[in-house]
């Protein structure tokens, strides 16, 4: 079975669910993307590096989405959500992926 790192489930979440946000001009589609994703990762940080890890890479998952908003008013929508689906999918690599 092939798995598929956590980092880029989380980043996919990000960049996805405002993806589709943005091209359905419907915002809950785009967070029920962006939730599902999200619940996607946390298993699977959960499964590999336990509760508080997970809990940690969650709270950074739900800030970089809230960071995003701040940040797009001064970068731009697009490079904001790249910047902090980057820095998520780093966090992640890091703290879960890397790992044998």
């Amino acid at each position: 079975m092939v798995r598929i790192p956590t980092a880029a489930v989380a980043a996919t979440g990000l960049v996805g669910g405002y993806a589709t946000a943005r091209w359905t001009k419907k915002r809950p589609l785009g967070g029920v993307a962006l939730a599902a994703a999200g619940a996607v990762a946390a298993k699977g940080w959960q499964q590999k590096a336990g509760n508080a890890t997970a809990a940690a890479l969650s709270g950074a998952y739900v800030a970089a989405f809230a960071g995003s908003h701040p940040l797009a008013k001064k970068i731009g929508a697009w490079p904001s959500v790249f910047a902090v689906a980057g820095g998520v999918a780093l966090a992640s690599w890091v703290a879960v992926d890397r790992r044998k």
